[in-house]
């Protein structure tokens, strides 16, 4: 067994140098190799984060601007439907004024017809009560003379 154990300290003595050159090139790729690559990693973070973040301060300033022009124009459609109404609304109520003066015009036409009408009427009836004594005179006369005759 001590052959054993001197074998194995022979075998550790010749393994000090390997394992004291693994310490050395740990702590040299950390100082040469691994702190400015983190440095450099850590700085492309920032810098992608940062533009990440900018970029969702754009996409909140966007869509808020989005909002305002939805807004705008929801209001602006208000603001034509409301004209559009008063206009339609206008154009009824002179569509219904017209009329109105149409039905008086045409009432007060049918009367002043009917008015003549019975004007004319009452000219025919004196005309032809005229006209029936005249023609009663006449059948009278010819009637007296035919029984004279």
């Amino acid at each position: 067994m001590e052959v054993i154990l001197q074998q194995l300290g022979q075998l550790l003595l010749k393994a000090v140098p390997t394992f004291l050159l693994v310490i050395f090139l740990d702590f040299y790729l950390k100082r040469v190799f691994f702190k400015p690559m983190e440095k450099v990693l850590g700085r492309r973070y920032e810098a992608t984060e940062g533009a990440r973040k900018r970029a969702e301060a754009s996409l909140e300033r966007a869509a808020g601007k989005t909002a305002e022009y939805e807004a705008a124009m929801s209001a602006a459609r208000a603001e034509v439907y409301k004209s559009q109404e008063q206009h339609h609304r206008q154009l009824q109520e002179d569509a219904a004024r017209q009329l109105t003066e149409a039905r008086r015009r045409t009432e007060a036409a049918v009367t002043e017809a009917k008015s003549q009408i019975d004007t004319e009427v009452d000219t025919a009836k004196a005309g032809l009560a005229g006209e029936a004594d005249r023609l009663a005179g006449q059948i009278a006369d010819a009637v007296l003379r035919r029984s004279a005759a």
